[in-house]
């Protein structure tokens, strides 16, 4: 179980303030599923609230400790039946924002029909990383940067 500083836990417990449950546990308790359901919800945002239907107090907390085990989570707060759960990132996402701009990409380019009756023409291409689209739709290379004439002199 990751463990939270005073501090951590309530920064966090501000910015789960305006959050929705994204995961319930129903009648049937924490299955597979929803632990799985739980586990993906954490990749994708980090910080999420469970709603825990059931009048048992030991149950939900029990639950809430089930689910920080498993998934190497953080207990952020439990208030009746909402618990609060953190767990960082992966850091897949900074590694795909890192790629871009690199290499080829697919973009699609979408042209009105010449009449204006018809339907619009879509193409998908592959452009270059030095290459962008137009707002008319065409392809353009990216023009060598400019030189200073004063730099090159001294």
């Amino acid at each position: 179980m990751l463990k939270l500083t005073p501090a951590e836990r309530s920064e966090l417990r501000a910015e789960a303030h305006g959050l929705s449950p994204v995961v319930i546990v129903g009648e049937g308790g924490l299955t597979p599923a929803v632990t799985k359901e739980i586990d993906a919800s954490l990749n994708a945002h980090g910080l999420i609230k469970v709603r825990v239907f059931g009048d048992d107090r030991e149950a939900r907390v029990a639950i809430y400790d089930t689910i920080c085990e498993e998934l190497k989570a953080a207990p952020v707060q439990h208030i009746g039946k909402l618990l609060v759960i953190f767990r960082p990132k992966k850091d897949a996402v900074k590694e795909r924002s890192e790629t871009r701009g690199k290499g080829m990409r697919e973009v699609t380019i979408v042209k009105p029909s010449a009449s204006g009756t018809k339907r619009p023409s879509v193409t998908k291409v592959m452009i270059k990383g030095n290459e962008r689209v137009t707002a008319g739709g065409s392809i353009k290379r990216a023009k060598p940067r400019q030189k200073s004439a004063k730099k090159s002199m001294g």
